[in-house]
């Protein structure tokens, strides 16, 4: 578990510097996420919360993390990126590769929500996407909405994808006797 936890931890960082977009005040859009989510559900929330916030650690560290202080360096970097270990309770589902992205991609989405809509709030644009920001609820909403949509999309493709060749590993059908 821990080899592998350091292995994923290295993709998902490596993966994450490789966006394909990437938004004016942190988040983007890439395949960093995918390693920490599979990791999760082979080896459970446990597990995945720790390397979750290994790669928030990461993320802030190393990658040039976008704070305007400690509150959007703990919500938006360590508590946004530990959450993806909830992907872990669906640990040992038939389908739990994808029900767990979904879980992981929501939670960390609403961290990021809440975090955008308050600490960043006084950040807000005029105009975002066309159209005038009133609330830093809604701003934050479609901010936030807009990388992770595509995000957990793009995890859900690439798990479809592999599902069939690599659906034991998924379904961490190789370590169940460990």
């Amino acid at each position: 578990m821990l080899c592998e936890g350091g292995i994923m931890l290295a993709a998902a960082f490596v993966l994450s510097l490789l966006q394909f977009w990437k938004m004016y005040d942190g988040g983007g859009i890439d395949f960093g996420m995918l390693p920490i989510l599979l990791f999760a559900v082979r080896w459970g929330v446990g597990p995945g919360l720790v390397v979750g916030f290994a790669d928030g650690v990461l993320q802030f560290m190393q990658a040039g993390g976008i704070a305007i202080g400690w509150q959007s360096i703990i919500g938006d970097y360590l508590v946004a990126f530990t959450v993806l270990g909830l992907a872990g309770l669906c640990r040992g589902w038939k389908q739990g590769i994808f029900v767990g992205t979904v879980v992981g991609c929501v939670a960390r989405f609403l961290v990021h929500y809440i975090v955008g809509a308050t600490i960043w709030a006084e950040y807000m644009p005029e105009l975002f996407f066309g159209m005038t920001m009133t609330s830093p609820w809604f701003y934050s909403l479609l901010y936030n909405g807009f990388y992770m949509a595509i995000d957990m999309v793009l995890c859900l493709v690439v798990f479809a994808l592999l599902s069939k060749p690599l659906g034991k590993y998924f379904r961490a059908e190789d370590i169940r006797s460990i």
